[in-house]
């Protein structure tokens, strides 16, 4: 069926007079007159004009726009950082967290504006906010701003390898307002405050690159050939996809510790490629594998504690002897 831009026109000037059920009588301009009055119902005053139900919509669509515009705008940085090889992966999460934080705030502050809240007032809210802050959010409230610091200040990156003085150790995958998210080498994840970061001890083991050394201690009997054992471990080592090799001043190297009980101590001083630095528990039992086979493959014994233990023959003729005397 088709009709005609006048035959249009006429069906709703017609069902503009349609009467309802109880027999009242429902125009078009009626129904946007009392929406219009629904939406302008004064339901609080706290500023020069009063929050309406229309106002309130109104901020809900600003921020929601503001959350769209943050999602717009982080695709377009990941799109631009694709073709830019300067962008690492941790210096674009931090701008992308921003560059959220910044566009809410904004759309925070033109929704309340829309809304109706008097600026001029804002000392009063300043200072409930104190207030609810000194009582209940005060550890939200650091949280928040020691997760501005964390990216600020970048300390603590995606990615990074890290050890926290409570013994957490894994790899940081998130950064959020609150808490950041660390994933163990049992892939789980430990959700820890953001200001324990900012307060606490935190080892970084890749902060500024992600270069790792490690210090594998072993032993060897007395009288070994100590020459001849650097000269068999660092080969066998070096046969190993997670040794660094042929960087200036990170070769594998071997240092004597000490005189132990049963044997020479030793420690093999070892640099390992940025893509196990995070994988330090699976890296450092290859490299004692890998040990302990080369040393008995070239008949190096590797001692275990042993005790000497001396027995008195004579006690008995001694306890008669001390009987008599």
């Amino acid at each position: 069926m088709q009709f005609s831009g006048k035959s249009l026109y006429s069906i709703i000037n017609k069902a503009k007079n349609w009467p309802c059920i109880e027999g009242a009588i429902i125009t078009l301009d009626s129904f946007f007159l009392s929406l219009n009055s629904y939406l302008s119902f004064p339901l609080i005053s706290l500023g020069k004009s009063p929050v309406t139900l229309g106002t309130l919509l109104t901020g809900c669509v600003v921020v929601g726009v503001a959350m769209v515009a943050s999602r717009v705008l982080r695709g377009s940085l990941r799109s631009v950082a694709q073709r830019r090889t300067a962008f690492s992966s941790s210096i674009l999460y931090t701008i992308e967290r921003l560059i959220h934080y910044v566009v809410l705030c904004i759309g925070a502050v033109i929704a309340l504006s829309v809304v109706g809240i008097d600026f001029s007032k804002l000392a009063l809210v300043a200072s409930a906010l104190s207030v609810g802050i000194g009582f209940g959010l005060q550890a939200i409230f650091s949280n928040f701003v020691s997760g501005l610091i964390i990216l600020v200040e970048r300390a603590l990156k995606v990615g990074d390898y890290v050890q926290l003085e409570s013994g957490v150790i894994g790899v940081v995958t998130e950064i959020t307002v609150r808490a950041t998210i660390i994933t163990t080498l049992e892939n789980a994840e430990v959700i820890v405050p953001n200001s324990e970061f900012v307060n606490g001890k935190v080892t970084n083991w890749t902060h500024t690159n992600n270069y790792c050394r490690l210090r594998i201690p072993f032993g060897v009997a007395y009288g070994t050939d100590k020459d001849r054992m650097r000269d068999v471990v660092l080969a066998a080592i070096g046969e190993l996809p997670q040794t660094l090799l042929d960087f200036p001043g990170r070769s594998p190297s071997v240092i004597m510790k000490g005189f132990g009980d049963s044997s020479l101590d030793f420690e093999l001083l070892v640099w390992v490629k940025p893509e196990y630095a995070a994988q330090q528990s699976g890296t450092r039992s290859a490299f004692l594998w890998t040990i302990d086979t080369a040393l008995v493959d070239a008949g190096i014994v590797v001692p275990f504690p042993q005790r000497d233990l001396h027995i008195v023959s004579d006690y008995k003729d001694q306890a008669i002897r001390d009987s008599e005397g």
